[in-house]
């Protein structure tokens, strides 16, 4: 069997049925990063209505699949489905394990349900294509800043959780493109009302990361020092604003997410490696130091 991974990481789109058991974080603790555990509240507070995105964006693709007349487009769309529908199973189980410690989270995670579920009912067909196609600019774009950024943020990591997000972010990454394709397939003249919708999804997410990233903040006691608490939000607030920084691409005449500079001037390693080592039926549901150098050096 090829193992090989296709030249271009949105070439392919599998789904891989993927649960972690969030019963083995070590220490069940959710500043899971000892490299940053900065990062890990911005991550954990980043993911906490993303779930619910995931079920809006099944709504509104699975309402899309009837307009599109491109089978390869309708094949994408089915495998970006089935895709988020495990990433929302996941992530919907990683709230209720952190609102174990941060019991507001709890709140949040329902405002984010009634929110996304309310708009998927009530959102027409082009401006639920058009918030899904925002929304996935920086779903795709935070999966390569993450992985880019694995050796300053995971060196010192759980290995559920290093290995959950490594999963999610390939695969956002993966499927990086389809939301922007259905958009472009059936309201391409409408190309100003997309990249409005990127500005859109990015100040929603930001409100959102933020609220719950205070809600933790406060948790651990990083807002009791006026000094501690500008350092730690700081951190939240420089992270998003690398996410408006990767996205001005996004504006340009022309612009395609296959092409985006991060997914074509150098493919990242770990990326690469990793759908090589799935893809061979390799363990994935953990990752320490070992089992990541399993995975780089496999198949080589």
């Amino acid at each position: 069997m090829n193992t090989l991974p296709s030249i271009h990481p949105m070439d392919e789109i599998p789904v891989r049925a993927l649960q972690f058991n969030l019963d083995n974080v070590q220490f069940q603790d959710p500043l899971w990063s000892q490299t940053k555990p900065e990062f890990s509240m911005f991550i954990n507070a980043l993911g906490v209505h993303v779930p619910y995105f995931e079920r809006y964006l099944i709504k509104a693709l699975s309402g899309a699949k009837k307009l599109i007349n491109d089978e390869g487009l309708l094949s994408d769309v089915s495998h970006i489905i089935g895709q988020e529908g495990h990433h929302a199973k996941n992530f919907i189980s990683v709230n209720r394990w952190l609102s174990k410690r941060y019991p507001e989270i709890a709140s949040k995670d329902k405002q984010a349900k009634d929110y996304f579920a309310k708009h998927a009912k009530n959102d027409d067909m082009k401006r639920l294509l058009a918030f899904t196609a925002g929304y996935e600019t920086f779903t795709f774009l935070g999966g390569m800043i993450v992985l880019d950024n694995h050796e300053k943020w995971f060196k010192d990591s759980d290995g559920v959780m290093t290995a959950l997000w490594i999963w999610h972010q390939v695969e956002e990454v993966e499927h990086g493109a389809v939301a922007f394709d259905v958009y472009q397939h059936l309201y391409g003249e409408h190309e100003w009302y997309r990249k409005w919708m990127v500005l859109f999804a990015l100040s929603h997410i930001a409100k959102e990361t933020i609220q719950s990233y205070w809600i933790m903040a406060k948790v651990e006691g990083w807002t009791r020092n006026p000094f501690t608490a500008v350092k730690k939000v700081g951190f939240c607030l420089l992270m998003l604003s690398r996410f408006l920084k990767s996205a001005l691409p996004v504006f340009k005449k022309d612009y395609h997410p296959r092409r985006h500079p991060m997914v074509t001037t150098k493919q990242n390693p770990i990326q690469i490696a990793w759908r090589r080592f799935e893809r061979a039926g390799a363990d994935v549901l953990e990752i320490n130091h070992q089992r990541l150098a399993e995975i780089m050096n496999f198949g080589k």
